[in-house]
Parts: C-alpha cells; sequence; structure tokens
C-alpha cells in the first residue's frame, strides 16, 4: 500500500495531440464560430523538403575553386532567345515575380522596380494592369496576362518588355486569386473596371481557351501583336511538372515559370495554401526532364521560383537546372514587410513581426500591402528600393561565392553532380546522391 500523500503524487503534465495541435483546435473553433473558411496571404507555413537540404560539395584535390578576387563567375542570363527578336539581357538570374497593384501598393510597385533596375534585372505587373510609376522605374517589365484580364490593355502590353501568359501559381494552382473591397480603391477599381469596394474573385481559367492547343494559337496573336519581339513566358503552378512545362514549350513558349507551393499569394483560402501543390524542390527535375527530352532545355528558359530566400538557393536551382529564379515574398521583406518597427502595431491587429499574414486585410503597418493612402505613405519608394537593390546584390554575391567555390566560371555552369542530399526525400527529390554516398533513391546503378 502506498502512504504517500496525493499532495506529493507526481501529476502527469497536460500533452498535446500531434493530430490536434493547438493551432488545428484553434482553426476548428474558428471555422465553428463564423462558418468561412479562412483566407490570408503569403505561402505554405509548414515544413517541407526545400533547398536546405541540400549541400554544394566544394573544390578539393578532385576540382580546382577558382580566385575571388581575379577570376570572373558569370552571373547574366539571356530569356526568350528561341523566337523572340529582342529577347532579355539580364545582369543578374533574380528576377521580381508578379504582384498587382491593388494587391500592393503604389509606392511598393515603384519600389520594386527601382530596386530591379538598379542591378539589372526585370520586374513583372501582376494581375490588375500596368502602371504608370511601375513603367517609368523599371528598365525591364514583364507583363501579365491572366485569367482575369482585368486592367488588359494592347498598348500597355505593348510597352512591356516580354509578356507572361499566367495559367497557375505555386500557392494555389487550379484556383483564381481574391482582392477584398477593402482593397479596391477607386485608382483599383477604374484600372480593373470594377465597382470600388466590392470583394472580387480572379478566374481559375483562362476565357477564351482550354488546353494547350489553343494556347498555341493565344501565343501566336500574342506575338502578332507584338510584332514577335517579345518574350512569351508561360507560368504555371508546381503539380504535374514534366507535362505541365512540355506542354508550355509544345504551345511555344520561349521561357517557362514554374512556381511552387512556398511560393506567396496576396489572398487566398489558407486550405488551398498548405494543401494544393508540391514543393519547388520536388518539381526542378522533372521540368528539366521535360526539356531535356524534347531537345530543349537551355533553349526555352526555366524561371523557379517558390520559396528562394538566400544566393544559396540561387545557386542551388541553378545547379538543378534552372536558367533563373523569381521572388516574391523574399522582395517584399526586403522593401520592409514585417518589419520589428511596426511590432506595436503587428500586436493591435493580433499577430507579431515575422508572422503577418493579413494581406488581404489592408491595413500593412509597412504600408506595402494596402491602398490606405496613409500607410501606403509610409514607404518611400526610393530607400525601400534601395533596400531591394542590396538584397538582390547580396544574393548575386552568395550565388558566386558558391560557384566559385565549385570551380565554375559563371553561375550556369553548376550542374546536380556539384550537389548532395542531407534526406531520403531531398535525394529522391533533387536526384542528387545522399551525402556520403553514392545512391540516389529509387535509382539503380
Amino acid at each position: 500500500m502506498n502512504d504517500t500523500p496525493v499532495s506529493h503524487i507526481p501529476q502527469t503534465l497536460p500533452r498535446f495531440s500531434a493530430t490536434f495541435d493547438p493551432h488545428t483546435i484553434a482553426e476548428i473553433q474558428r471555422a465553428a464560430a463564423t462558418g468561412i473558411y479562412d483566407i490570408r496571404g503569403g505561402g505554405t507555413k509548414r515544413k517541407l523538403p526545400h533547398f536546405d537540404d541540400l549541400l554544394f560539395l566544394g573544390a578539393s584535390m578532385s576540382r580546382y575553386p577558382l580566385e575571388g578576387y581575379r577570376e570572373k563567375c558569370g552571373t547574366d542570363v539571356v530569356l526568350g532567345t528561341r523566337f523572340a527578336k529582342k529577347p532579355i539581357h539580364l545582369k543578374i538570374p533574380v528576377t521580381i515575380a508578379g504582384m498587382s497593384f491593388g494587391a500592393l501598393s503604389g509606392n511598393a510597385k515603384e519600389a520594386l522596380g527601382r530596386g530591379a533596375t538598379a542591378v539589372g534585372t526585370s520586374t513583372t505587373t501582376g494581375d490588375g494592369g500596368m502602371t504608370p510609376e511601375e513603367r517609368g522605374h523599371s528598365q525591364t517589365l514583364v507583363y501579365q496576362y491572366l485569367p482575369s484580364r482585368y486592367g488588359m490593355n494592347l498598348a500597355d502590353l505593348r510597352k512591356a518588355d516580354a509578356i507572361e501568359v499566367v495559367v497557375g501559381q505555386g500557392a494555389k494552382p487550379g484556383g483564381g486569386g481574391m482582392l477584398l473591397g477593402q482593397k479596391i480603391s477607386a485608382r483599383v477599381a477604374q484600372m480593373r473596371n470594377l465597382p470600388e469596394g466590392i470583394d472580387q474573385r480572379s478566374a481559375c481559367r483562362h476565357p477564351d481557351w482550354t488546353g494547350p492547343d489553343d494556347l498555341e494559337i493565344k501565343i501566336l496573336e500574342l506575338r502578332e501583336l507584338t510584332n514577335w519581339e517579345k518574350p512569351i513566358y508561360v507560368k504555371v503552378g508546381a503539380s504535374r511538372p514534366y507535362y505541365d512545362i512540355a506542354l508550355a514549350v509544345k504551345a511555344g513558349a520561349d521561357v517557362v515559370v514554374l512556381d511552387g507551393m512556398q511560393g506567396g499569394t496576396a489572398a487566398t483560402q489558407e486550405v488551398f495554401i498548405e494543401q494544393v501543390g508540391i514543393p519547388i524542390l520536388s518539381a526542378i527535375r522533372p521540368a528539366v526532364q521535360a526539356l531535356q527530352d524534347m531537345g530543349m532545355h537551355r533553349k526555352v528558359q526555366l524561371i523557379v521560383s517558390g520559396g528562394i530566400r538566400t544566393g544559396a538557393d540561387v545557386a542551388k536551382a541553378i545547379a538543378l537546372g534552372a536558367d533563373a529564379v523569381a521572388i516574391g515574398t523574399a522582395a517584399l521583406i526586403a522593401l520592409g514587410d514585417n518589419a520589428p518597427e511596426f511590432e506595436g502595431e503587428y500586436k493591435k491587429l493580433g499577430t507579431t513581426a515575422g508572422a503577418y499574414d493579413d494581406w488581404h486585410e489592408g491595413r500593412d503597418p509597412a504600408g506595402i500591402t494596402t491602398q490606405d493612402p496613409a500607410l501606403a505613405a509610409r514607404l518611400d519608394p526610393v530607400k525601400a528600393g534601395r533596400r531591394l537593390a542590396n538584397y538582390l546584390s547580396v544574393l548575386a554575391l552568395e550565388a558566386q561565392t558558391i560557384a566559385r567555390a565549385c570551380g565554375k566560371s559563371h553561375l550556369h555552369n553548376l550542374e546536380p553532380e556539384d550537389l548532395v542530399a542531407l534526406t531520403l526525400e531531398a535525394s529522391a527529390m533533387a536526384q542528387v546522391p545522399l551525402a556520403g554516398t553514392n545512391w540516389i533513391p529509387g535509382k539503380t546503378f
């Protein structure tokens, strides 16, 4: 018989369920209270296999490194060499992804153009059309042609340096976008031909074509409208990359853009962001394989996006076969999104710096994802553009550092042989050996 007083018996500690964790319970309670799904911006927040699961094999006895101060390592890339009369020449292989005026403030769009131009790369319009500020401060501007056709007009299309036909987006492949009424200002409404202050839903597919054969006709139409001068991109969300890339190439694309599920969005259902699509790490090699099987690798350029953060990410994407990368969320962070200086205001919104994702509400303290004139005025486009330019420069320098360590005189000389994986999942997805072995899951030797 145990004579220990009840008060002295150790108590079992509360244990949270791995299935019904606090976040899941809170979401069930929120859904039960409101009857509506959760909407937010940004990309997936779950942990996924990513570029951090890969490492480079630097030069040693069997490889010869390049001297950083005396031997050059190129970073330039040319996009649109297949059919366009005027392909795009960029100094660095890091571009700015499409983000609309409406989702972003006018100052934010101007800052993106300024930053990209300062380092010799391109930026992209996004849904809703082209603003004069964006065109005026962007040396190289890609015009997105989306299912909604919001803001689309031929005069602006012809002013662009390239055209990107958007079929899908990594955060929501198979779905359309949202712009809630609080962000439909008078100017946004006028550009999109929408009523002011009313929620907007973008279409999930183009209204005038239903498949790759129709896309081929649409691409030819766009080429004729622009005298065959502009490169034509096709953007897809990562889902079935081998077949999607092959069909885009067959339809006549000069460039294909592949966006993984870590890519951001201005607003959509959280269930979409977290449960649809595949990580960019798992999508690159099938896409490259499709290009290789068609004899089109490096002839049709591949841009990948979705969670690109560092120069190491850039170098790894290129080593796996991409020609360039695009950044969205990282660019907004460089402008000042989720900055600690606004912590007090983030707390008033029920969040904290580093976690703010209610971009659809239009109350961004940093003045980036808002149409509120007072908030938007907080973002100085000159200073923000300078921060973005600094960040882009660091990405290029970091990628160069890695390439030189691998003995490469150009970033595009990086190859899968320069990489190993730290996990079985990353090894299988990237099709590079598990570190310390020559084994790739699913491969036989």
